[in-house]
């Protein structure tokens, strides 16, 4: 099920705009150290994630970690999966796939959305 959240930036970014951050769930804000406390894994295993190209944090400025909820979600599904036995190599590569098949769904909604629009005019 698409979200209203992802129509909306769908939408948003057919119509020229530039893709925005729309969602608390998106904003990363978040220290290390709270997602420490919150996921229950240690600083290391979350930059060992980090370095395996499973997470990407933001930097500050000064070059502190931030990280969104959705992040932590992520690390606890990494965490899962880890515990199950599966290699992080093989984490990443069914993250991409993911990422290929919700690309394709992208691209579905916006030819919707367009084929919408165009209509209306």
């Amino acid at each position: 099920m698409i979200s209203l959240v992802e129509v909306l930036t769908l939408t948003y970014t057919i119509m020229g705009g530039r893709r925005f951050v729309t969602s608390y769930k998106e904003k990363k804000v978040i220290s290390i150290g709270t997602v420490k406390e919150l996921t229950g894994l240690t600083e290391r295993k979350i930059r060992y994630y980090e370095e395996r190209g499973l997470i990407f944090p933001e930097r500050t400025k000064k070059g502190t970690r931030k990280y969104s909820f959705a992040d932590i979600e992520e690390l606890m599904n990494i965490a899962n999966k880890r515990e199950e036995g599966v290699q992080t190599s093989e984490i990443r590569q069914d993250m991409q796939k993911a990422k290929q098949k919700g690309g394709v769904r992208d691209q579905m909604l916006r030819g919707q959305l367009n084929a919408h629009f165009n209509l209306r005019k």
